[in-house]
């Protein structure tokens, strides 16, 4: 598994729109299952109190994980492919 590969529990951000379910690019959301052995993942999206208000599957394609710390200059992102 690379650094780049989404992980459970990583806090993710759509890269893309799902106006189907009402969420648009830069929502951000936690991963709370992976599905078809990481070709796509259970991700749920919350309010400021915590309440969850949409649980989606999204594909690694469809999200970015974001980072806290800092990732160190050797680092080489890996494509993900599904």
């Amino acid at each position: 598994m690379t650094i780049n590969m989404p992980q459970l529990f990583d806090v993710v951000a759509l890269i893309i729109d799902l106006p189907e379910f009402s969420l648009w690019r830069g929502q951000v959301g936690t991963i709370v299952e992976v599905l078809a052995g990481g070709a796509a993942f259970e991700v749920e999206f919350s309010d400021r109190d915590g309440q969850v208000y949409e649980s989606v599957g999204v594909r690694p394609t469809q999200m970015m994980v974001l980072r806290f710390e800092p990732v160190s200059p050797n680092f080489t992102p890996a494509m993900v492919s599904v």
